[in-house]
Parts: C-alpha cells; sequence; structure tokens
C-alpha cells in the first residue's frame, strides 16, 4: 500500500533506456510531453525548474543522476507555502526489457491532500510521456493554461 503522501506507477515504454533518460533531463525533450519551458541542470545539485503548464512553476534539485538508469529530484511549486520548492522528492528508474524500458516513478513527501491532483496530473503527464519516448506525437496539451 503507497504511503498517503506518495504517488507510484510503474510503466513501460518502447524506447530504449538512453531515449527515455533523455525524455526527462533535455528541456526540448521534457517539453513534449510535460511543460512549456523548462530549465534543467541534470547533475547533483543543479536545477530542476519547470513550468508545467503556463500558470503552475515546479522548482526543486537534482539529487541524482546516473545515466541511463537513476533520477531523483526535490520538487515543490514556486506559489506554494504549502508545498514549497524542493519539499518532495521525484524517483525516476529505467531498467531495460526486451527491446523496452520500464519506468518505476515515485514522488513521495507531498501533503496528503494534494496526492489525489498529483495522481491525476501524473497519469496524465506519464501517459504523454508513454507516446513522446516512444517516437509517437502526443498531441497538444490539453491542461496548458491559455496564453496570457
Amino acid at each position: 500500500m503507497d504511503a498517503p503522501d506518495t504517488y507510484q506507477r510503474e510503466l513501460k515504454i518502447d524506447a530504449d533506456p538512453a531515449t527515455v533518460f533523455a525524455f526527462f533531463t533535455d528541456p526540448q525533450r521534457l517539453m513534449r510531453w510535460v511543460g512549456v519551458s523548462a530549465d534543467l541542470e541534470p547533475r547533483p545539485g543543479g536545477l530542476f525548474l519547470l513550468d508545467v503548464d503556463g500558470g503552475h512553476v515546479a522548482r526543486g534539485e537534482f539529487k541524482e543522476v546516473v545515466p541511463v538508469s537513476r533520477l531523483a529530484y526535490s520538487f515543490g511549486w514556486q506559489d506554494r507555502a504549502d508545498f514549497p520548492p524542493g519539499s518532495s522528492l521525484v524517483e525516476v528508474d529505467l531498467t531495460p526489457t526486451n527491446g523496452s524500458t520500464v519506468v518505476r516513478f515515485k514522488h513521495s513527501g507531498m501533503p496528503p491532500a494534494d496526492v489525489p491532483s498529483h495522481t491525476s496530473g501524473w497519469n496524465h503527464y506519464l501517459d504523454r510521456l508513454i507516446l513522446a519516448a516512444s517516437g509517437r506525437d502526443p498531441g497538444p496539451d490539453p491542461r496548458r493554461q491559455p496564453a496570457r
């Protein structure tokens, strides 16, 4: 059973781990499945900054970067005193499996009241990742905020 402050999901992507890893560490590839802008420094202590939808900006710091197998970064929202930058942890483990990659995704340390909305958000965006990393077009993001 998951902890009340945690979202976890395992998914399979028809791509090698190096390709999937790049979709978490390269800003242009990241924005194919989530976000409208990103500033990433994928090294321990490096910046993780993502404007998810044109209105919600996530900020944190990379904690672990093991090329093509594991990432961990802190995560929180710039405009939320109750869920501030760096206050939770996202962990991504990549395992090659028969020409594909199994992704074990975990977001822990969230305020329990935020887990349902983040579960919905992560499910939406990880479904888009499956398409993008396997070479398909996830299409326009329906969660993106209208331009201001």
